[in-house]
């Protein structure tokens, strides 16, 4: 039964066809990664000193493991570690300096892998960000928190 509005894109049950996509679009997959083209090293930008290219290098195979994983988790365990952070004190206050060190080293990493792409306002807020964090882990750490 073919469609009634006549769009021979939709021709039954409403579907799209491939065909009637973007070239180099495959559906909700998204584009279709060209196979000839040459991709240039993983990490590492023109210009960037060695000791960034071999933070870069060291980072690497984390952000793999980190993009294999669901993207909620990504959110949702520092939020729930942060969270405990902020909530144990008296005698369970260290195990919450610890949660909160768990989140602001991996805020801290990735600012410094996102540095070199951030603009100066953006720079300015994100080290605002890891220095309060910090403060907080001090402070929770010291028992005043």
């Amino acid at each position: 039964m073919a469609s009634s509005s006549g769009d021979p894109a939709r021709p039954q049950g409403g579907k799209k066809r491939k065909e009637s996509l973007p070239p180099g679009v495959r559906g909700p997959r998204g584009p279709q990664p060209d196979a000839n083209a040459s991709r240039g090293p993983l990490y590492g930008r023109p210009g960037a000193s060695p000791r960034r290219l071999r933070f870069e290098e060291f980072s690497y195979p984390m952000l793999r493991r980190l993009h294999a994983w669901p993207r909620w988790i990504i959110v949702v365990l520092p939020a729930i570690l942060l969270l405990v952070g902020l909530i144990l004190t008296g005698p369970f206050a260290w195990i919450g300096g610890i949660a909160l060190l768990i989140v602001w080293a991996f805020i801290a990493w990735l600012t410094a892998l996102s540095w070199p792409a951030l603009s100066a306002g953006s720079r300015a807020f994100r080290l605002l960000v890891v220095l309060a964090l910090l403060g907080v882990v001090v402070l929770k750490f010291l028992g005043r928190f």
